[in-house]
């Protein structure tokens, strides 16, 4: 006999159905040879707020997720978060089982003694040692900001520039702080008035040569009104930096939070994030070592930071964080030159987000076959936790 009201919410039921399943076919077919195959959560606590995740994975196969934690003042009557705080360090979480799993209890990974800690980067060296760049903000009262006039400050925090940590054996323990050289002709000045050390978000890395090539963000060394990105380059692990050259600058446009990687070829690639620019993702190239970049290419597409692996097959993922609606993650992959970063098709990994506070994802080969990108998430203005995806090469 037939029921109008069951044969309705059936069919409800299929066209719900039919839609989810072609949206996630459409962002799947996006992104040739890739699989999407679950969501993790890597660490959460209802307490901190947790941000700003990268990843290495350890000659044994086991994955190191560190990240900045920070109480989430909402809990002391404060009406939102920020990311900048006294009491904000660095941790760390490890799992032996390809991201499946994670250590409940985060190990310390370092605490700054003048103020809050940033965006712990991490790059596993082919000594296999562990270096880890950050930077840090120090709180003080209106009157001492207010005389502080060569400083970059966010309200009453003052930025104390970078340094770097090093680890050799597994990250159990950690070395530093390393303070970094200045860009030359830097404007700003940390909380003891000196040129802020070399400091930024993004990924360094490992050349064939053994150099170490970072992206750093500074005002100096042009006439531009806004920030610019510029090459420090180390010989010796990154014990010390030297200045090389700048990457890319404008009149208009703040570049900043920059990851580099280094093609088959040679070629020196820094993906930017910038400010002031629609929040276009732009790469610049260098195909002298890092002597000096061609022109800066706007990608056309919206996402940052982004952060670029090698595939086994010399492809390259390049993630991002995508903080527009719907909020998330997303991905392209790309040639083993980079040279079709702009055309390559884009793939959702997650659209599930929150507002703006989320997304600086990173990731790291899990298996031959298996990736696994990290992240940090907010659903509900909620709790930010770090979270993952693993993601399977065809």
């Amino acid at each position: 006999m037939f029921k109008p009201r069951k044969s309705f919410w059936l069919i409800t039921f299929v066209l719900v159905l039919m839609i989810q399943i072609a949206r996630s076919d459409s962002s799947l077919k996006n992104a040739p040879g890739l699989t999407k195959l679950k969501d993790v959560v890597i660490y959460t606590n209802e307490y901190f707020h947790c941000a700003f995740p990268s990843v290495v994975k350890r000659s044994d196969g086991e994955l190191l997720v560190a990240f900045r934690r920070a109480p989430d003042r909402r809990h002391f009557g404060q009406p939102g978060v920020k990311h900048t705080d006294p009491n904000s360090h660095l941790v760390m979480v490890r799992s032996k089982d390809g991201g499946e799993s994670w250590s409940t209890e985060p190990e310390m990974l370092y605490a700054h003694p003048f103020g809050g800690s940033q965006d712990p980067c991490m790059v596993r060296l082919s000594d296999n040692s562990i270096l880890c760049a950050s930077y840090g903000w120090a709180v003080f009262d209106p009157e001492t900001i207010a005389k502080m006039t060569n400083s970059s400050h966010i309200g009453n925090f003052a930025f104390m520039g970078g340094y770097l940590l090093r680890s050799r054996d597994g990250g159990s323990s950690w070395q530093g702080p390393i303070v970094p050289a200045s860009v030359p002709e830097e404007k700003m000045v940390d909380i003891f008035g000196k040129p802020v050390p070399a400091f930024n978000r993004g990924a360094i890395y490992e050349g064939k040569n053994g150099n170490l090539y970072w992206a750093v963000a500074s005002h100096a060394g042009h006439n531009a009104k806004h920030n610019g990105t510029h090459l420090m380059i180390s010989n010796d692990k990154g014990n010390t930096w030297n200045y090389s050259s700048p990457i890319a600058w404008d009149d208009k446009i703040t570049f900043n939070e920059t990851s580099m990687y280094e093609t088959p070829k040679g070629d020196l690639i820094a993906f930017m994030r910038t400010e002031g620019f629609d929040d276009h993702a732009c790469l610049a190239r260098s195909t002298d070592g890092g002597k000096s970049f061609g022109k800066w290419q706007d990608l056309g597409f919206q996402g940052h930071p982004l952060h670029a692996l090698r595939l086994p097959d010399k492809r390259v993922l390049l993630v991002y964080g995508y903080r527009h609606a719907p909020q998330g993650i997303r991905c392209r992959v790309l040639d083993a030159e980079c040279t079709n970063a702009a055309a390559a098709p884009e793939m959702i990994l997650r659209e599930d987000g929150s507002g703006f506070d989320l997304g600086y994802p990173w990731s790291t080969m899990i298996s031959r076959d298996k990736v696994l990108v990290t992240y940090y998430f907010n659903q509900h203005d909620g709790p930010r936790y770090i979270a993952g995806t693993i993601l399977k090469i065809k």
